[in-house]
C-alpha cells in the first residue's frame, strides 16, 4: 500500500462520523433526562414514547442530544415529511408547518390540526425545541421532537462537560405536546 493511500485511510478513521467521539458516555445522558422527566415509563396520555441518543461532533468538542419518538398508527395513505417550528423572527407568534416532501394536500390538513387543537398549540408555543419533525410512511406517523435541554455539551480544551436539564416548566409543555400530537396525528 503506497503512503498517500495509507495516509487517506488513516485520516478518514481519524474523522470517520461512525466513530463515536472521545469522551462519549453512552446512555449517560438518557439516564440524567430520564431522571429530569421524573417518569416511571414513557407513558403520558397514551402516547408511549422513546428516547434516542445521538452525538454530533465537532473540532474539539461534541455534543450528546436526544430526541423523542412518537409512532402513532393511521388510517391516512400516502408519504410525507414535514418540519414544525415557531412563526416570527423575533416573538414566537404562531406554528408554521413546512413541507419537505409527500402528498401535497397533507401540510395545510396538518397545520390546521396542530392550530385547532388548542391543548397541543398551547404545548407547543412555549415549548424550546429545536427541531421538530413530522413523518407519514405506511400508515404511521413518526414524531422526532429534539428539545433544547436534555442534552450535554463536551469539550476537550479546555476540559469541561455540562448538562442542559429540561425544566419542570419546559417537562411539562413537552409532554402535553407529546400527548397532543398523539391525540391530533391519530385522529388525521
Amino acid at each position: 500500500m503506497s503512503l498517500i493511500a495509507t495516509l487517506r485511510q488513516k485520516l478518514f478513521e481519524l474523522f470517520s462520523a461512525d466513530r463515536a467521539p472521545s469522551g462519549y458516555r453512552p446512555g449517560v445522558t438518557l439516564a440524567r433526562l430520564r431522571r429530569d422527566l421524573g417518569l416511571a415509563k414513557l407513558d403520558v396520555g397514551g402516547a408511549v414514547f422513546e428516547l434516542v441518543e445521538r452525538t454530533e461532533s465537532q473540532l474539539l468538542m461534541h455534543l450528546v442530544m436526544t430526541e423523542f419518538l412518537l409512532h402513532v398508527p393511521t388510517p391516512t395513505p400516502g408519504a410525507g415529511s414535514f418540519e414544525v417550528h415557531h412563526g416570527g423572527a423575533i416573538r414566537r407568534n404562531g406554528i408554521r408547518v413546512r413541507q419537505r416532501s409527500g402528498n401535497q394536500a397533507l401540510g395545510p390538513e396538518l397545520q390546521a390540526r396542530l392550530l385547532a387543537d388548542k391543548g397541543l398549540f398551547e404545548a407547543l408555543m412555549p415549548l424550546d425545541f429545536k427541531r421538530l419533525r413530522i413523518d407519514l410512511k405506511d400508515q404511521q406517523w413518526c414524531v422526532r421532537l429534539e428539545h433544547m435541554g436534555g442534552s450535554e455539551v463536551v469539550n476537550r480544551m479546555p476540559a469541561f462537560r455540562r448538562y442542559i436539564a429540561v425544566s419542570p416548566e419546559q417537562r411539562n409543555h413537552l409532554l402535553a405536546a407529546l400527548a397532543g400530537m398523539k391525540r391530533v396525528l391519530s385522529n388525521l
